[in-house]
């Protein structure tokens, strides 16, 4: 149980760490960074491997620039479908 409560604890601090990094909101507030932290995390190990400093299943480096991209991504789809909703 404390596991878990330590994965979407990390998972949010790493979407948090991307959102500021990037200088974006991130959609959702909370749960938003811990979604961003943990898919990034997961996107991150998948293209980058594991490697670097380990804190609770998460690989810090490639989940951080992980969250990076995802954010990075989600917010061109959002700018690009509000101008579709303007037009």
């Amino acid at each position: 149980m404390f596991s878990f409560i330590w994965y979407l604890i990390i998972g949010g601090i790493l979407g948090w760490l991307a959102g500021v990094i990037l200088g974006k909101d991130i959609p959702g507030g909370i749960i938003g960074n811990i979604i961003a932290g943990i898919i990034g995390s997961w996107i991150g190990s998948a293209f980058l491997g594991n490697w670097g400093w380990q804190v609770s299943d998460f690989y810090v480096f490639p989940a951080l620039i992980g969250a990076v991209v995802l954010i990075f991504i989600v917010s061109l789809v959002l700018k690009a479908m509000h101008k579709t909703t303007e037009s």
